[in-house]
């Protein structure tokens, strides 16, 4: 029996699980990753809880200096923004389109959470330090209860992974695995029968 508590009207925000991650090099295998979103999205959308996905798109008004060393970016392909078929998206689903790395950021999410209720945010996705921590961050100053599923986030630098999982989700929210997170869904609704 799992520990792990979510509210009554908890959210699954999936982090740019698109087609330009498909092969990226992570942490742990993206195949996986998109494997769990697909089992946490069926199990929210099953208890009647929202599922909101979310992809970037690079903000064609945005900075023009890079800071990476100046290494060329590889053209993306023509699908990159693409959300991933294994989430089977559904008409229900919020979608959300971000500029920046928080989901948060200029895109009306925190509006269309209140309009549901929501008071907390389960949150999966890729990359682990910069889109998942940026949205963290962000549901955290905006008063939402957190929780990260610790196997459905993955990330390039495996010692920014590593960071982000242990000094910075702890801080400010909850950490489980996917099968907590499934538990704590049964019991609920085991608990309300």
């Amino acid at each position: 029996m799992s520990s792990l508590e979510l509210d009554q009207r908890a959210a699954l925000l999936t982090i740019d699980l698109q087609e330009a991650f498909r092969a990226m090099p992570a942490t742990s295998p993206i195949p996986e990753i998109f494997a769990r979103a697909a089992e946490l999205g069926h199990a929210f959308r099953a208890h009647g809880l929202p599922v909101v996905l979310v992809n970037v798109k690079p903000n064609p008004s945005g900075p023009t200096r890079r800071v990476d060393g100046n290494r060329p970016r590889p053209a993306a392909p023509e699908n990159a923004a693409d959300l991933v078929p294994e989430l089977e998206a559904q008409p229900a689903d919020l979608r959300i389109t971000k500029h920046s790395w928080s989901a948060f950021y200029e895109t009306g999410l925190h509006d269309r959470l209140q309009e549901l209720g929501v008071t907390e945010v389960v949150i999966i996705g890729i990359a682990t330090s910069i889109g998942v921590e940026a949205t963290a961050r962000a549901a955290y100053e905006r008063g939402y209860n957190l929780t990260i599923a610790v196997d459905a986030v993955a990330d390039r630098d495996q010692t920014a992974h590593d960071y982000s999982m242990s000094r910075v989700f702890p801080r400010i929210g909850q950490t489980a695995t996917s099968a907590d997170i499934l538990a704590a869904l049964a019991q609920r609704q085991a608990a309300s029968a």
